[in-house]
């Protein structure tokens, strides 16, 4: 029978097509078919002297870096293995595009495979972070159920998720492969903390004064929640605390999951604590007021509406610095955004009263305007010690320094109205 060469062709095309999915398909998961190849009972991927580690990396300088990091290693010397799974790979990309899907919550961190000697060639050697290594005492089917959960969510299909600073990052996931594999086996009978999830993150922001200001003004009171022996393993170097504490039951008894502890690239210099800088936003905003309170109470004296070098920057900083609260709380994917008392000193409309002058505006809606910001400010000041939420000790003295301003432009308006 003669054969139709376009039929012919197809039946070519489709064949490679096969062969090659084929060969992706068993080349997709690399270290798991290298393991295959060794064979092993029932199937199995990892041999009796697999083992399973918890690694953590000290925190480092960079931004990113400051709260430290976490990853799981598999070693298995019989079969060739040795993988870091790192659940905290993000791109960078362009930086603005980082920064804006950062801000909205738009943010997807992925599951990667590494060697775990390029771990160490780039923390300890290159960033100087040392890295903790807390070998698991698991048994062999622990050990495999933990192998194959990670190197199904290591597909390029399964790898990425929505990153959540507080409740999905790279320690809450590893903590969440041991709870899901270990189950009811894995005991922990760790204490809760007794802070607010806030205050977890104040001994890691000790020397960065700026960046503490703005990470606590930035969120509103669902940071003030009461964080738990559960809640608080977001940050690495609680989770090794928790694995530490934790217990395996097994029928003979229960033993610690934890076998022993090595540290790669430890120094006398990475027990050292962080030394708490000056708190310098208190001391800027503390000038602002000072300064604010004497040209105000000179403005009033001489009769003075306003003065324009000082008014137009203060007000358009301050309506930016709302409309990016306004912006974390109604329009962000963050839950801990929300509910920011922050806004009561920081109204987005303050953008209108430095247009209004610039434009030397004696429309009556101004001085309306200027007395409803010094009341929402005031309000924030009075009621600072009683607030729910915890808000930085420098925007005291900011609330107080935008009432009188605002109260004082509004005087100076009323006076000279009626001189008119």
């Amino acid at each position: 029978m003669r054969s139709d060469p376009a039929s012919s062709r197809t039946h070519v095309t489709r064949g490679v097509l096969a062969a090659v999915c084929l060969i992706l398909a068993l080349a997709g998961d690399g270290t798991a078919q290298e393991a295959r190849s060794h064979g092993g009972a029932a199937g199995s991927l990892l041999s009796e002297s697999a083992r399973v580690s918890l690694v953590t990396i000290l925190p480092g300088k960079k931004v990113y870096s400051l709260f430290g990091h976490n990853a799981l290693r598999v070693y298995d010397p019989e079969r060739g293995i040795d993988i870091a799974y790192n659940f905290g790979t993000f791109d960078f990309g362009n930086p603005l595009t980082f920064s804006a899907k950062f801000a909205y919550g738009d943010l997807n961190y992925r599951l990667t495979r590494q060697s775990f000697e390029r771990m160490v060639a780039f923390y300890p050697v290159e960033e100087g972070r040392p890295i903790i290594e807390q070998v698991l005492d698991l048994e062999p089917e622990q050990r495999e159920a933990i192998f194959r959960f990670l190197e199904w969510n290591a597909q390029p299909e399964n790898a990425y998720y929505r990153y959540d600073f507080y409740y999905d990052n790279c320690a809450t996931r590893i903590r969440d492969v041991l709870e899901e594999n270990l189950g009811e086996a894995l005991q922990v009978g760790t204490a809760n903390p007794e802070v607010t999830m806030r205050q977890l993150l104040d001994p890691y922001l000790a020397e960065r004064s700026w960046l503490h200001f703005g990470m606590d003004a930035g969120q509103g009171l669902p940071a003030d929640a009461s964080a738990t022996s559960r809640t608080e393993l977001f940050l690495p170097d609680r989770l090794a605390s928790w694995a530490a504490a934790a217990r395996v039951r097994e029928p003979g008894g229960e033993r610690p999951l934890v076998a022993h502890t090595d540290t790669i690239g430890w120094t006398p210099a990475s027990a050292t604590p962080l030394r708490r800088a000056p708190n310098w936003p208190l001391f800027l905003m503390t000038a602002v007021l000072g300064l604010v309170a004497w040209i105000t109470l000179v403005d009033l004296r001489s009769k003075r509406s306003g003065r324009a070098w000082l008014d137009v920057p203060f007000f358009a900083m301050l309506g930016l610095a709302g409309l990016l609260i306004v912006f974390l709380w109604f329009i962000a994917l963050h839950a801990v955004t929300k509910r920011n008392l922050n806004l009561l000193w920081a109204l987005p409309t303050n953008l209108a009263l430095a247009w209004a002058t610039v434009r030397c505006s004696g429309q009556r809606w101004v001085e309306g305007l200027l007395w409803g910001t010094a009341i929402a400010a005031l309000l924030f000041a009075l009621g600072w010690p009683l607030w729910s939420q915890e808000v930085p000790l420098a925007t005291l003295p900011l609330a107080l320094a935008v009432a009188l301003r605002t109260a004082g432009l509004a005087l100076a308006r009323r006076r000279a109205e009626a001189a008119v």
